[in-house]
């Protein structure tokens, strides 16, 4: 038994430098757990080595802020040589969470990604309980957008019994089994359903009976009160001045829709002023770039690849609009928009986003709304937030987005987390804001 270590918290996760809102979900939980009787707080993620290999979007290592004191990142490396030709990285991960599963320490194991990582969880559970050594540990499954438009559905899409019902089975194996949106759960319900008429297998209900909303957790304090003249130093060094620019700042994949804004700017009268900062890394970047150069306005598109943890929040509160126009694809599909709520908590211009996925829980009422695949729409809508408003509708719009965002907060969606797992919670807190409701959204 170790006696030093009172309760911990493991969170397995693609963590840091990997581009990805749920990294962010990953630290800002951790946070707060040391705020919150856990005094062994950590995240068992993948080799940095192994991350560059896959093709991932990383963040530059040198714009990646430090966690906190009492946060331990763990990176387990491959077990076995060459001759296994897959899952070293994972059996290297399993045999990690054994280790801490099994000293007796009271410990709660969240997996954010069910395929592989509550796999992982899964594995390590059973082997852990199978040694005889003390174990006590509760584990949440948190799915989140692959899990569900890249892995469950598409088993379903093709007839994959075995894969669909690994990765649901092993869902349904864990403790406590959350989705990041309501949009989440109903993809993930009604997948199963489909899976059930096809086989005859019972996962539908399970999913509708035990499956949680737990909307992703946000810093909102990362972004609220930002120091003017640091953001004036952040857009001078980038050559932007405030309200001059469009911005897009989050993965560069196609189902984002970055090649439909691009158009859109383009087409813009209203935005002959305004440079388009597309701000990220991805996969697509090199044919978004061919985009903006057949454009004539190529020369007022910028692409940004290093922007730091630090710098997001000051390009996000300064831009003249900030837009993510993502699309449903059978690789990806908008399951919340982690992006959009740190922009409304940053202030600024208006988000202009779709109706895609679950991203109507995430901007409410205070997005200007377009269909998706749509440039010209996006056109009408820059043109409005561009030269159409002036500054009081500016902070109309600013001040409503703020106020809903701030429901994400990371300690309020924590505790209503944890509540669940413990009647009595580990600190007092205040009572948690429900969504709140706004009186208009605007669709173009």
């Amino acid at each position: 038994m170790n006696t030093e270590v009172n309760r911990r918290l493991v969170i397995i996760v693609r963590a840091d430098p990997v581009i990805c809102g749920h990294s962010g979900e990953a630290r800002n939980l951790a946070e707060v757990a040391l705020t919150r009787g856990f005094d062994d707080v950590r995240i068992v993620t993948w080799p940095l080595e192994r991350l560059e290999e896959t093709g991932l979007p990383l963040k530059p290592l040198d714009t990646v802020l430090p966690y906190s004191p009492g946060i331990t990142v763990e990176r387990p490396g491959p077990v076995g040589g060459y001759k296994i030709p897959d899952g070293r990285y994972l059996a290297g991960m399993t045999g990690r969470l054994v280790e801490l599963f099994t000293d007796g320490v009271p410990t709660v194991a969240m997996s954010l990604y069910l395929h592989p990582h509550t796999t992982a969880v899964a594995d390590a559970l059973r082997i852990a309980r199978s040694t005889g050594l003390p174990v006590n540990v509760t584990t949440i499954a948190e799915a989140v957008g692959s899990d569900v438009t890249d892995v469950v559905r598409s088993a379903v899409d093709h007839g994959e019994l075995g894969a669909a019902a690994a990765v649901l089975s092993t869902y349904l194996s864990q403790d406590h089994c959350v989705a990041v949106s309501e949009y989440t759960k109903r993809v993930i319900v009604e997948s199963a359903a489909e899976l059930d008429a096809l086989y005859g297998t019972v996962f539908a209900a399970q999913c509708e009976a035990r499956v949680q909303i737990s909307y992703p957790a946000i810093d909102t304090a990362a972004y609220l009160d930002l120091d003017t003249a640091e953001t004036e130093r952040v857009l001078e060094a980038r050559g932007l001045r405030r309200g001059e620019y469009v911005l897009y700042l989050s993965r560069l994949q196609k189902a984002k829709g970055v090649d439909d804004l691009i158009r859109g700017f383009a087409a813009a009268e209203g935005c002959e002023g305004q440079t388009l900062v597309i701000a990220g890394r991805g996969p697509d970047l090199p044919y978004f770039q061919r985009v903006a150069k057949r454009t004539a306005a190529s020369d007022r598109i910028v692409f940004l690849q290093d922007v730091g943890d630090e710098e997001k929040p000051h390009l996000m509160a300064a831009c003249t609009a900030y837009a993510l126009p993502s699309r449903p694809a059978p690789e990806f599909t908008e399951t919340f928009g982690i992006a959009l709520v740190e922009k409304m908590l940053a202030g600024g211009g208006p988000v202009i986003t779709c109706d895609t996925g679950g991203i109507l829980e995430a901007v409410g009422d205070t997005a200007v709304v377009v269909p998706s695949g749509d440039p010209s729409a996006l056109t009408v809508a820059l043109n409005v937030c561009a030269a159409g408003m002036d500054d009081a509708d500016r902070e109309w719009w600013e001040h409503r987005a703020r106020e809903h965002a701030m429901q994400f907060d990371r300690v309020n969606v924590f505790d209503r987390l944890f509540a669940r797992l413990d009647p009595a919670p580990a600190a007092e807190t205040a009572a948690v804001p429900t969504l709140i409701a706004s009186p208009r959204r605007v669709r173009i």
